[in-house]
């Protein structure tokens, strides 16, 4: 399974580097269903109130019901989409780097070999780790490369998942079961969770990429290779990630748990818990996505340090 995700982010030897890839206009058409789906959402948010203005509230709950199984799936579309820019803008790394190769194999001044002590330096941005060879692949963005797909693919499937149910809730409405409604609010949310670990785990695999990358180029040129050792915001994004999926998962477990109940008053109890651990859960997600752009920017600022340093001395 690795090596056919692998395939995924590799360009092909015959890409052509003027061109967008595929996936940027995969990404703009999925994209475009969700904004779709979401004006179709506004348009029945609009039949609700006129629903509940006339004092049909039955047909207000059953809109209600379909609306937010939409609005769900749209926001799940427009994140899918932006899963799949941020692949090509992968498969845009790796051709960065054999461009780079070359460049600076033709820019930097022919110096004497030097000896090469490994160790640690301090740069403006950071501690570094000075070798002579790449350092090994870190285990997270290892896992990063392995999980990113599955996890775009589970949640996409979670969240559709819910989209049905929430036609079975619509028609539950008059039977007062909220059975349907649970399992609809549960299953999507845990989809929009898995989807913004999918895109987590995607830019931690861009975050690799530039690693490894420009590891790989500096070893090539036979200079010292220094990388820079993983910033605190890497270490608060990984953290972030990390309590953004269990509340989600969470949030999935306790509507489920109220599936069982007979109860009324405790269900609405539960749902009015949950509801807010659902959204805490999505926004943690995104404050970790947030940190892992600022970390992409650390380390871009470094690589392009570490450039010209290699252009003006050599090594």
């Amino acid at each position: 399974m690795t090596t056919a995700i692998n395939r995924l982010i590799t360009p092909s030897a015959d890409i052509d580097i003027r061109r967008n890839t595929p996936h940027m206009r995969l990404g703009l058409a999925t994209g475009a269903i969700g904004l779709v789906t979401a004006v179709a959402v506004a348009i029945i948010g609009i039949a609700v109130a006129s629903a509940i203005g006339n004092g049909n509230e039955g047909d207000a709950a059953t809109l209600a019901a379909v609306g937010f199984g939409l609005n769900t799936t749209a926001l799940a579309m427009l994140k899918l989409g932006i899963g799949a820019v941020l692949v090509g803008i992968l498969i845009r790394l790796w051709i960065r780097v054999d461009s780079i190769k070359v460049a600076l194999g033709a820019m930097k001044p022919q110096s004497k070999s030097v000896w090469i002590e490994p160790g640690l330096v301090d740069t403006e941005f950071g501690t570094c780790t000075v070798a002579a060879d790449q350092p090994a692949v870190l285990p997270i963005h290892r896992m990063a490369r392995t999980v990113w797909a599955p996890m775009l693919a589970m949640g996409a499937t979670a969240v559709f998942a819910g989209l049905i149910t929430s036609f079975i809730w619509a028609g539950q409405i008059e039977t007062g079961s909220t059975t349907a409604a649970a399992w609809t609010q549960g299953l999507q949310f845990l989809g929009e969770g898995m989807i913004l670990a999918g895109i987590s785990f995607l830019l931690g695999s861009i975050l690799g990429g530039l690693r490894d990358g420009g590891a790989e180029v500096q070893a090539a040129l036979g200079v010292p290779v220094l990388t820079l050792r993983m910033p605190s915001m890497a270490k608060a994004f990984i953290a972030t990630m990390v309590v953004g999926v269990m509340l989600s998962v969470g949030q999935f477990v306790g509507y489920v748990a109220t599936t069982t109940f007979t109860d009324p008053a405790t269900v609405r109890l539960w749902f009015s818990v949950l509801g807010p651990i659902r959204e805490l859960g999505l926004g943690i997600l995104l404050v970790g996505i947030a940190l892992a752009l600022g970390t992409i920017g650390h380390v871009l600022g470094f690589q392009f340090w570490r450039i010209r340093g290699i252009v003006a001395t050599g090594k």
